[in-house]
Protein backbone atom coordinates (compact mmCIF):
# COMPACT_ATOMS: atom_id res chain seq x y z
CA UNK A 1 0.00 0.00 0.00
CA UNK A 2 2.55 2.33 1.25
CA UNK A 3 4.75 1.36 -2.14
CA UNK A 4 0.77 2.49 -4.63
CA UNK A 5 1.03 5.74 -2.73
CA UNK A 6 4.30 6.58 -3.25
CA UNK A 7 4.39 5.78 -6.90
CA UNK A 8 1.28 8.40 -6.69
CA UNK A 9 2.47 10.81 -4.89
CA UNK A 10 6.18 10.63 -6.82
CA UNK A 11 5.82 8.83 -9.86
CA UNK A 12 3.74 11.67 -11.61
CA UNK A 13 1.66 8.76 -13.20
CA UNK A 14 -2.14 7.93 -13.25
CA UNK A 15 -4.67 5.50 -13.11
CA UNK A 16 -5.89 6.83 -16.77
CA UNK A 17 -4.57 4.77 -19.77
CA UNK A 18 -4.83 7.97 -22.17
CA UNK A 19 -4.24 8.03 -26.17
CA UNK A 20 -1.47 10.25 -26.47
CA UNK A 21 -2.94 13.62 -28.12
CA UNK A 22 -5.51 13.33 -25.05
CA UNK A 23 -2.42 13.39 -22.83
CA UNK A 24 -0.66 16.19 -24.16
CA UNK A 25 -3.99 18.47 -23.99
CA UNK A 26 -4.35 17.85 -20.28
CA UNK A 27 -0.63 18.35 -20.36
CA UNK A 28 -0.75 21.55 -21.59
CA UNK A 29 -3.35 22.81 -19.54
CA UNK A 30 -1.33 21.94 -16.50
CA UNK A 31 1.42 23.94 -17.91
CA UNK A 32 -0.97 27.20 -18.30
CA UNK A 33 -1.80 26.29 -14.81
CA UNK A 34 1.56 26.33 -13.50
CA UNK A 35 2.07 29.84 -14.60
CA UNK A 36 -1.27 30.73 -13.30
CA UNK A 37 0.00 29.31 -10.11
CA UNK A 38 3.55 31.15 -10.63
CA UNK A 39 1.76 34.30 -10.49
CA UNK A 40 -0.67 33.84 -7.93
CA UNK A 41 1.82 33.34 -5.86
CA UNK A 42 3.95 36.64 -6.55
CA UNK A 43 0.42 38.39 -6.09
CA UNK A 44 0.50 37.06 -2.21
CA UNK A 45 4.02 37.88 -1.16
CA UNK A 46 3.05 41.01 -2.60
CA UNK A 47 -0.07 41.15 -0.10
CA UNK A 48 2.09 39.47 2.37
CA UNK A 49 4.81 42.34 2.42
CA UNK A 50 1.94 45.00 2.27
CA UNK A 51 0.27 43.72 5.30
CA UNK A 52 3.06 43.45 7.41
CA UNK A 53 4.53 47.05 6.36
CA UNK A 54 1.44 48.59 6.42
CA UNK A 55 -0.62 47.33 9.38
CA UNK A 56 -1.09 47.96 12.84
CA UNK A 57 -0.46 43.98 13.27
CA UNK A 58 3.57 44.76 13.47
CA UNK A 59 3.30 47.60 16.16
CA UNK A 60 4.84 46.65 19.73
CA UNK A 61 7.35 46.03 21.42
CA UNK A 62 9.51 45.24 18.16
CA UNK A 63 13.18 43.76 18.23
CA UNK A 64 13.88 44.70 14.08
CA UNK A 65 17.21 42.70 14.53
CA UNK A 66 15.81 39.47 15.08
CA UNK A 67 13.07 39.91 11.65
CA UNK A 68 13.28 37.52 9.33
CA UNK A 69 10.14 38.78 7.57
CA UNK A 70 12.58 41.14 4.60
CA UNK A 71 14.73 37.68 4.06
CA UNK A 72 11.87 35.30 3.70
CA UNK A 73 9.97 37.58 1.66
CA UNK A 74 12.57 38.70 -0.58
CA UNK A 75 13.95 34.62 -0.91
CA UNK A 76 10.03 34.08 -1.64
CA UNK A 77 9.52 36.72 -4.72
CA UNK A 78 12.87 35.49 -5.98
CA UNK A 79 11.59 31.82 -6.23
CA UNK A 80 8.17 32.55 -7.69
CA UNK A 81 9.78 34.76 -10.37
CA UNK A 82 11.94 31.85 -10.99
CA UNK A 83 9.50 29.41 -10.97
CA UNK A 84 7.32 31.69 -13.29
CA UNK A 85 10.56 32.15 -15.95
CA UNK A 86 10.49 28.27 -15.61
CA UNK A 87 6.93 27.84 -16.06
CA UNK A 88 6.63 29.90 -19.23
CA UNK A 89 10.22 28.32 -20.68
CA UNK A 90 8.16 24.94 -19.96
CA UNK A 91 11.28 23.73 -17.69
CA UNK A 92 9.70 23.06 -14.64
CA UNK A 93 10.31 19.59 -14.03
CA UNK A 94 7.96 17.74 -11.86
CA UNK A 95 10.78 17.54 -8.87
CA UNK A 96 10.70 21.11 -8.98
CA UNK A 97 7.01 21.20 -8.29
CA UNK A 98 7.55 19.17 -5.21
CA UNK A 99 10.55 21.07 -4.49
CA UNK A 100 8.50 24.68 -4.92
CA UNK A 101 6.07 22.83 -2.21
CA UNK A 102 8.78 22.41 0.63
CA UNK A 103 10.00 25.94 -0.06
CA UNK A 104 6.37 27.31 0.09
CA UNK A 105 5.51 25.91 3.35
CA UNK A 106 9.42 25.67 4.87
CA UNK A 107 9.21 30.25 4.10
CA UNK A 108 6.22 30.59 5.53
CA UNK A 109 7.01 28.25 8.89
CA UNK A 110 10.14 30.21 9.05
CA UNK A 111 8.29 33.74 8.69
CA UNK A 112 6.17 32.49 11.36
CA UNK A 113 9.04 31.42 13.85
CA UNK A 114 10.38 34.35 13.82
CA UNK A 115 7.76 36.10 15.13
CA UNK A 116 8.80 35.13 18.47
CA UNK A 117 12.04 36.70 18.03
CA UNK A 118 10.57 40.33 16.44
CA UNK A 119 8.41 40.80 19.41
CA UNK A 120 10.64 39.18 22.17
CA UNK A 121 8.09 36.74 22.94
CA UNK A 122 8.53 32.86 24.09
CA UNK A 123 7.83 30.72 21.20
CA UNK A 124 4.65 29.85 22.14
CA UNK A 125 3.57 33.12 21.12
CA UNK A 126 3.71 32.32 17.40
CA UNK A 127 1.44 29.62 17.83
CA UNK A 128 -1.48 32.34 17.91
CA UNK A 129 -0.45 34.32 14.41
CA UNK A 130 -3.22 34.44 11.97
CA UNK A 131 -0.37 33.62 9.47
CA UNK A 132 -1.06 30.24 9.63
CA UNK A 133 -3.82 30.51 7.64
CA UNK A 134 -2.14 31.07 4.10
CA UNK A 135 -1.35 27.80 4.90
CA UNK A 136 -5.24 27.09 2.92
CA UNK A 137 -4.49 29.11 0.60
CA UNK A 138 -1.00 27.50 -0.44
CA UNK A 139 -2.50 24.05 -0.21
CA UNK A 140 -5.88 25.10 -2.71
CA UNK A 141 -3.34 26.93 -4.93
CA UNK A 142 -2.06 23.36 -5.54
CA UNK A 143 -6.19 22.51 -7.09
CA UNK A 144 -5.40 24.53 -10.02
CA UNK A 145 -3.01 21.71 -11.60
CA UNK A 146 -5.84 19.08 -11.41
CA UNK A 147 -3.16 16.34 -9.47
CA UNK A 148 -4.54 15.84 -6.19
CA UNK A 149 -0.84 14.28 -5.63
CA UNK A 150 0.12 17.67 -5.58
CA UNK A 151 -2.35 19.04 -2.75
CA UNK A 152 -1.84 15.93 -0.34
CA UNK A 153 1.86 16.38 -0.82
CA UNK A 154 1.42 20.26 0.31
CA UNK A 155 -0.87 19.09 3.11
CA UNK A 156 1.28 16.63 4.12
CA UNK A 157 4.21 19.32 4.78
CA UNK A 158 2.00 22.30 6.25
CA UNK A 159 0.70 19.89 8.59
CA UNK A 160 4.61 18.49 9.46
CA UNK A 161 5.39 22.07 9.35
CA UNK A 162 3.10 23.05 12.05
CA UNK A 163 3.67 20.01 14.39
CA UNK A 164 7.35 20.78 14.04
CA UNK A 165 6.86 24.71 15.60
CA UNK A 166 4.56 23.02 17.75
CA UNK A 167 7.48 20.16 19.23
CA UNK A 168 9.89 23.19 19.63
CA UNK A 169 7.68 25.53 21.55
CA UNK A 170 7.25 21.73 23.77
CA UNK A 171 10.83 21.47 23.99
CA UNK A 172 11.41 24.61 25.77
CA UNK A 173 14.44 26.26 23.12
CA UNK A 174 12.21 29.17 22.68
CA UNK A 175 11.67 29.98 26.14
CA UNK A 176 8.95 28.27 28.89
CA UNK A 177 6.77 26.11 26.94
CA UNK A 178 3.80 26.87 29.63
CA UNK A 179 1.70 23.76 29.24
CA UNK A 180 -1.72 24.20 29.68
CA UNK A 181 -5.48 22.34 29.39
CA UNK A 182 -6.92 25.60 30.11
CA UNK A 183 -8.38 27.03 27.15
CA UNK A 184 -8.68 30.42 27.82
CA UNK A 185 -5.19 30.72 29.44
CA UNK A 186 -4.35 28.96 26.15
CA UNK A 187 -5.24 32.14 24.45
CA UNK A 188 -4.82 35.30 26.19
CA UNK A 189 -1.38 34.13 27.22
CA UNK A 190 1.85 32.52 25.85
CA UNK A 191 0.63 28.99 26.78
CA UNK A 192 0.20 25.88 25.17
CA UNK A 193 -2.15 23.92 24.67
CA UNK A 194 -1.36 20.69 23.04
CA UNK A 195 -4.90 19.55 22.19
CA UNK A 196 -5.28 23.29 20.24
CA UNK A 197 -2.34 22.49 18.15
CA UNK A 198 -3.37 19.17 16.70
CA UNK A 199 -6.71 20.23 16.10
CA UNK A 200 -4.63 22.85 13.99
CA UNK A 201 -2.87 19.97 12.74
CA UNK A 202 -6.04 17.96 11.92
CA UNK A 203 -7.93 20.98 10.17
CA UNK A 204 -4.89 20.94 7.72
CA UNK A 205 -5.54 17.60 6.98
CA UNK A 206 -8.96 17.10 6.89
CA UNK A 207 -8.70 20.31 4.12
CA UNK A 208 -6.31 18.54 2.05
CA UNK A 209 -8.13 15.37 2.08
CA UNK A 210 -11.86 17.31 0.97
CA UNK A 211 -9.89 19.51 -1.77
CA UNK A 212 -7.71 16.44 -2.73
CA UNK A 213 -10.84 14.09 -3.19
CA UNK A 214 -12.93 17.60 -5.10
CA UNK A 215 -9.63 17.45 -7.31
CA UNK A 216 -9.83 13.84 -7.88
CA UNK A 217 -13.00 14.03 -8.95
CA UNK A 218 -12.85 17.31 -10.88
CA UNK A 219 -9.39 15.23 -13.02
CA UNK A 220 -11.75 12.83 -13.54
CA UNK A 221 -13.95 15.24 -15.34
CA UNK A 222 -11.23 17.11 -16.95
CA UNK A 223 -9.82 13.54 -18.44
CA UNK A 224 -13.19 12.75 -19.53
CA UNK A 225 -14.00 16.31 -21.00
CA UNK A 226 -11.16 16.46 -22.68
CA UNK A 227 -11.09 13.01 -23.92
CA UNK A 228 -14.34 13.60 -25.80
CA UNK A 229 -13.35 17.38 -26.36
CA UNK A 230 -10.54 15.69 -28.37
CA UNK A 231 -12.58 12.64 -29.94
CA UNK A 232 -15.66 15.52 -31.06
CA UNK A 233 -12.69 17.57 -32.69
CA UNK A 234 -11.44 14.61 -34.69
CA UNK A 235 -14.85 13.18 -35.74
CA UNK A 236 -15.84 16.62 -36.64
CA UNK A 237 -13.60 16.33 -39.32
CA UNK A 238 -15.66 13.94 -40.96
CA UNK A 239 -18.59 15.65 -40.98
CA UNK A 240 -19.43 19.24 -42.71
CA UNK A 241 -18.69 22.14 -40.50
CA UNK A 242 -22.02 23.18 -40.73
CA UNK A 243 -23.59 19.65 -39.73
CA UNK A 244 -20.73 18.89 -36.62
CA UNK A 245 -22.45 22.57 -35.62
CA UNK A 246 -25.97 21.39 -35.89
CA UNK A 247 -24.90 18.09 -33.80
CA UNK A 248 -23.11 20.09 -31.01
CA UNK A 249 -25.67 22.65 -30.65
CA UNK A 250 -28.54 20.48 -31.34
CA UNK A 251 -30.86 20.76 -27.63
CA UNK A 252 -32.00 16.84 -27.64
CA UNK A 253 -30.44 13.87 -28.69
CA UNK A 254 -30.69 13.61 -32.28
CA UNK A 255 -32.51 10.70 -33.99
CA UNK A 256 -32.99 8.95 -37.42
CA UNK A 257 -36.06 9.85 -39.51
CA UNK A 258 -35.93 13.61 -37.78
CA UNK A 259 -35.89 16.06 -41.33
CA UNK A 260 -36.94 19.48 -42.32
CA UNK A 261 -37.49 20.48 -45.89
CA UNK A 262 -35.19 22.53 -47.75
CA UNK A 263 -34.83 24.34 -51.41
CA UNK A 264 -31.25 23.27 -52.57
CA UNK A 265 -28.97 23.34 -54.82
CA UNK A 266 -27.25 20.18 -55.23
CA UNK A 267 -23.78 19.46 -57.07
CA UNK A 268 -22.44 16.14 -58.22
CA UNK A 269 -18.84 16.01 -58.88
CA UNK A 270 -16.68 13.09 -60.23
CA UNK A 271 -13.35 12.38 -61.40
CA UNK A 272 -12.84 10.91 -64.74
CA UNK A 273 -10.47 8.03 -65.69
CA UNK A 274 -9.99 7.30 -61.85
CA UNK A 275 -11.21 3.44 -61.48
CA UNK A 276 -9.02 2.84 -64.37
CA UNK A 277 -5.79 4.91 -63.20
CA UNK A 278 -6.21 3.25 -59.71
CA UNK A 279 -5.71 -0.31 -60.93
CA UNK A 280 -2.21 0.60 -62.41
CA UNK A 281 -1.35 2.51 -59.05
CA UNK A 282 -0.27 1.62 -55.27
CA UNK A 283 -2.56 1.47 -52.58
CA UNK A 284 -0.48 4.85 -51.10
CA UNK A 285 -0.45 6.64 -54.48
CA UNK A 286 -4.11 6.25 -55.20
CA UNK A 287 -4.92 7.77 -51.93
CA UNK A 288 -2.29 10.42 -52.83
CA UNK A 289 -4.40 11.02 -55.99
CA UNK A 290 -7.56 10.83 -54.73
CA UNK A 291 -6.68 13.20 -51.52
CA UNK A 292 -4.90 15.94 -54.66
CA UNK A 293 -8.50 16.12 -55.82
CA UNK A 294 -10.64 16.05 -52.91
CA UNK A 295 -7.97 19.00 -51.45
CA UNK A 296 -7.88 20.89 -54.57
CA UNK A 297 -11.96 20.67 -54.97
CA UNK A 298 -13.90 20.71 -51.42
CA UNK A 299 -12.24 24.25 -50.26
CA UNK A 300 -13.71 25.88 -53.56
CA UNK A 301 -17.34 24.06 -52.44
CA UNK A 302 -16.91 25.06 -48.71
CA UNK A 303 -16.00 28.93 -49.47
CA UNK A 304 -18.94 29.56 -51.79
CA UNK A 305 -21.70 28.14 -49.36
CA UNK A 306 -22.16 24.61 -49.98
CA UNK A 307 -21.70 21.79 -47.54
CA UNK A 308 -19.85 17.99 -48.55
CA UNK A 309 -22.70 15.84 -48.01
CA UNK A 310 -20.60 12.88 -49.03
CA UNK A 311 -17.98 11.37 -50.25
CA UNK A 312 -18.88 8.80 -53.03
CA UNK A 313 -15.23 7.28 -53.61
CA UNK A 314 -14.22 9.40 -56.20
CA UNK A 315 -17.29 11.49 -56.37
CA UNK A 316 -18.64 14.10 -54.38
CA UNK A 317 -22.40 15.09 -53.64
CA UNK A 318 -22.45 18.41 -51.99
CA UNK A 319 -25.66 20.63 -51.21
CA UNK A 320 -26.04 24.21 -50.62
CA UNK A 321 -28.88 25.32 -48.57
CA UNK A 322 -29.36 22.07 -46.89
CA UNK A 323 -27.91 22.39 -43.29
CA UNK A 324 -28.98 26.52 -43.21
CA UNK A 325 -31.61 27.62 -45.78
CA UNK A 326 -29.88 30.34 -48.32
CA UNK A 327 -31.88 32.27 -50.33
CA UNK A 328 -28.86 32.23 -53.01
CA UNK A 329 -27.83 28.79 -52.87
CA UNK A 330 -28.62 27.77 -57.34
CA UNK A 331 -26.43 30.95 -57.32
CA UNK A 332 -23.66 29.60 -54.91
CA UNK A 333 -23.77 25.89 -56.46
CA UNK A 334 -22.80 27.66 -59.82
CA UNK A 335 -20.19 29.55 -59.06
CA UNK A 336 -18.75 26.75 -57.06
CA UNK A 337 -18.82 24.70 -60.45
CA UNK A 338 -17.31 27.57 -62.44
CA UNK A 339 -14.62 27.65 -59.84
CA UNK A 340 -14.06 23.77 -59.72
CA UNK A 341 -14.13 24.27 -63.19
CA UNK A 342 -11.02 26.35 -62.87
CA UNK A 343 -9.26 24.28 -60.65
CA UNK A 344 -9.86 21.17 -62.87
CA UNK A 345 -7.75 23.07 -65.58
CA UNK A 346 -5.28 24.24 -63.22
CA UNK A 347 -4.33 20.17 -62.10
CA UNK A 348 -4.65 18.92 -65.89
CA UNK A 349 -1.77 21.53 -66.96
CA UNK A 350 0.05 20.66 -63.57
CA UNK A 351 0.25 16.91 -63.98
CA UNK A 352 0.75 17.07 -67.78
CA UNK A 353 3.72 19.54 -66.69
CA UNK A 354 4.99 16.43 -64.17
CA UNK A 355 4.57 13.85 -66.88
CA UNK A 356 1.26 12.98 -65.15
CA UNK A 357 -2.03 11.12 -67.06
CA UNK A 358 -4.22 13.90 -66.63
CA UNK A 359 -7.54 13.54 -64.86
CA UNK A 360 -10.88 15.43 -66.14
CA UNK A 361 -13.25 16.34 -63.58
CA UNK A 362 -17.22 16.05 -64.39
CA UNK A 363 -19.77 18.00 -62.45
CA UNK A 364 -23.75 18.93 -62.53
CA UNK A 365 -25.82 21.21 -61.00
CA UNK A 366 -29.42 20.69 -60.14
CA UNK A 367 -32.02 22.97 -57.53
CA UNK A 368 -35.35 21.52 -55.90
CA UNK A 369 -36.80 20.78 -52.38
CA UNK A 370 -35.18 17.99 -50.93
CA UNK A 371 -35.60 16.35 -46.81
CA UNK A 372 -32.60 16.96 -45.21
CA UNK A 373 -31.88 15.21 -42.02
CA UNK A 374 -30.54 12.27 -40.20
CA UNK A 375 -30.68 8.65 -41.11
CA UNK A 376 -29.58 5.20 -39.89
CA UNK A 377 -30.69 2.61 -37.63
CA UNK A 378 -30.34 4.52 -34.45
CA UNK A 379 -26.73 3.37 -33.89
CA UNK A 380 -25.05 4.92 -37.08
CA UNK A 381 -26.48 7.89 -38.67
CA UNK A 382 -25.91 10.35 -41.00
CA UNK A 383 -27.27 13.93 -42.31
CA UNK A 384 -27.62 13.93 -45.98
CA UNK A 385 -30.65 15.28 -48.39
CA UNK A 386 -33.03 12.82 -50.14
CA UNK A 387 -35.00 14.38 -52.88
CA UNK A 388 -35.66 14.25 -56.76
CA UNK A 389 -32.60 17.02 -56.65
CA UNK A 390 -30.13 14.72 -55.81
CA UNK A 391 -30.80 11.67 -58.08
CA UNK A 392 -31.62 14.13 -60.73
CA UNK A 393 -28.14 16.06 -60.20
CA UNK A 394 -25.72 12.33 -60.18
CA UNK A 395 -28.03 11.32 -63.55
CA UNK A 396 -26.71 14.91 -65.01
CA UNK A 397 -23.48 14.51 -64.29
CA UNK A 398 -23.38 10.98 -66.11
CA UNK A 399 -24.83 12.75 -69.27
CA UNK A 400 -21.62 14.94 -69.55
CA UNK A 401 -20.48 11.71 -70.99
CA UNK A 402 -23.37 12.19 -73.62
CA UNK A 403 -22.79 15.72 -73.89
CA UNK A 404 -19.20 15.62 -74.54
CA UNK A 405 -19.49 18.03 -71.88
CA UNK A 406 -17.42 18.59 -68.11
CA UNK A 407 -20.28 20.39 -66.37
CA UNK A 408 -23.98 21.33 -67.20
CA UNK A 409 -27.15 22.51 -65.37
CA UNK A 410 -30.74 22.34 -66.18
CA UNK A 411 -32.17 25.37 -67.44
CA UNK A 412 -34.65 26.45 -64.05
CA UNK A 413 -31.61 25.57 -61.99
CA UNK A 414 -30.06 28.61 -64.48
CA UNK A 415 -32.92 30.84 -64.60
CA UNK A 416 -32.98 30.36 -60.93
CA UNK A 417 -29.36 30.83 -60.40
CA UNK A 418 -29.50 34.05 -62.40
CA UNK A 419 -32.70 35.56 -60.09
CA UNK A 420 -30.34 34.85 -57.18
CA UNK A 421 -27.74 37.24 -58.52
CA UNK A 422 -25.67 35.11 -60.76
CA UNK A 423 -24.06 36.93 -63.57
CA UNK A 424 -22.66 34.22 -66.06
CA UNK A 425 -19.89 34.39 -68.62
CA UNK A 426 -20.96 34.92 -71.83
CA UNK A 427 -20.49 31.71 -73.84
CA UNK A 428 -22.96 29.70 -71.73
CA UNK A 429 -24.61 26.90 -74.48
CA UNK A 430 -28.32 26.12 -74.09
CA UNK A 431 -29.30 22.58 -75.19
CA UNK A 432 -32.64 21.71 -75.86
CA UNK A 433 -34.70 18.78 -75.20
CA UNK A 434 -31.93 16.80 -74.39
CA UNK A 435 -32.49 13.02 -73.82
CA UNK A 436 -31.31 12.16 -70.28
CA UNK A 437 -30.81 8.36 -68.95
CA UNK A 438 -33.29 7.67 -66.08
CA UNK A 439 -35.09 11.14 -66.59
CA UNK A 440 -39.10 10.55 -68.42
CA UNK A 441 -39.40 13.81 -69.62
CA UNK A 442 -36.83 16.13 -72.43
CA UNK A 443 -34.56 18.37 -70.16
CA UNK A 444 -33.08 21.55 -71.76
CA UNK A 445 -29.70 21.86 -70.20
CA UNK A 446 -26.85 24.59 -70.04
CA UNK A 447 -23.22 23.90 -70.45
CA UNK A 448 -21.42 25.11 -67.86
CA UNK A 449 -17.82 23.92 -69.65
CA UNK A 450 -17.28 21.97 -72.38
Amino acid sequence: MLARLAVWLFDGGGPERLPERVRVAIQLQQERSEVLIGWIQLAIVTLIAGVYHSSTMAEGLVQHDYSLEPQALLAYAALCIVRIWLAHTKRLARWMLYLSVIADVALLMALIWSFHLKYAQPAAFYLKVPTLFYVFLFIALRTLRFEARFVVFTGVCAAAGWAGLTLYVASGQGGPPNLTHNFVEYVTSNALLVGAEVDKVIAILLATAVLALAISRARHLLVRSVSEGTAARDLSRFFDPGVAARIRGAAMSIKAGEGELRDVAILSVDLRGFTRLSTDLEPGEVMRVLQDYQGRVCPLITNNGGSIDKFLGDGILASFGAVSASPTAAADALRAAEAVVAAADSWIAERRAAGLPPLAIGMAVSSGRVVFGAVGDGERLEFTVIGDAVNFAAKLEKHNKDEKTRAITDAPTYALAAQQGYVPPAGHERRIGRRVAGVADLVDIVVLAA
